[in-house]
């Protein structure tokens, strides 16, 4: 009896998925790539990311929740078949890890063109969470567009919804400098990113509203998707603004 016992436990065993990395957050970025950034401006983001995932600030958020760890990847994306991962899922514990995940992000070529597929890219969030050998205690896809248009691929709502329906939030970073993308003049991007783009519990949009405060955005955003609470982001962003 004892053998079939065991022997019951090891098929179970072996059946099992391999268990995950438990974290504090699942994070993709999802970065604008389509016909209205050029190679310059890809850059130009990347290096605002970079500068930003390295920033003490962000750090100490990461340090300031219960696993002190998080996991983040970065994806381009342009057209409906246009999405290009960046950089792979890494797990950011510190200034060793994030350094890397900055360094890896600026050697990578640019691969992703096209037009706006929103929806599109929304899904390629939720597919590389769902597939990811990570537990999150949180997950956040995060969109980064200078328009809020869709035209290939499945519908902003339903991406949305599927999105939302399963757990993860999303939220937005509307691009609105001139040099570094460009801004829609037929309705409010912000307006839009909230009433059609981001979802889910305490969902926000942050706005780049400048090159010189592109940066400074992508820190602050960041920093309150990284923290535990919000009251714990904005105290952290609090404490920066008083050194400044």
């Amino acid at each position: 009896m004892r053998f079939f016992v065991l022997t019951a436990i090891w098929i179970l065993v072996l059946a099992s998925p391999s268990l995950s990395e438990e974290l504090d957050l699942e994070l993709v970025l999802l970065a604008d790539a389509t016909g209205s950034i050029d190679d310059a401006e890809i850059r130009f983001q990347r290096s605002g990311y970079a500068e930003a995932i390295t920033d003490p600030s962000v750090l100490n958020a990461i340090a300031g929740n219960g696993y002190g760890k998080i996991a983040v990847t970065y994806v381009e994306w342009g057209d409906l078949l246009s999405q290009d991962v960046v950089v792979e899922w890494t797990v950011i514990d510190g200034l060793s890890s994030a350094q890397e995940f900055a360094d890896r992000l600026m050697e990578a070529p640019r691969r992703a063109y096209g037009r706006n597929a929103i929806g599109a890219a929304l899904l390629k969030g939720k597919e590389l969470i769902d597939e990811n050998n990570f537990q999150g205690l949180r997950r956040v896809i995060d969109l980064s567009a200078d328009s809020a248009n869709n035209w290939n691929g499945p519908t902003i709502e339903k991406a949305r919804q599927a999105v939302v329906s399963s757990g993860i939030v999303i939220n937005g970073l509307a691009v609105l400098c001139r040099h570094c993308s460009g801004r829609p003049v037929s309705y409010d991007l912000e307006e839009r990113f909230y009433s059609d783009i981001i979802g889910g519990p305490a969902a926000f949009v942050v706005t780049a509203d400048s090159p010189e405060t592109f940066a400074d955005a992508v820190r602050k955003k960041l920093i309150l998707e990284i923290a535990s609470q919000p009251e714990n982001g904005h105290r952290i962003l609090h404490q920066l603004a008083r050194r400044q």
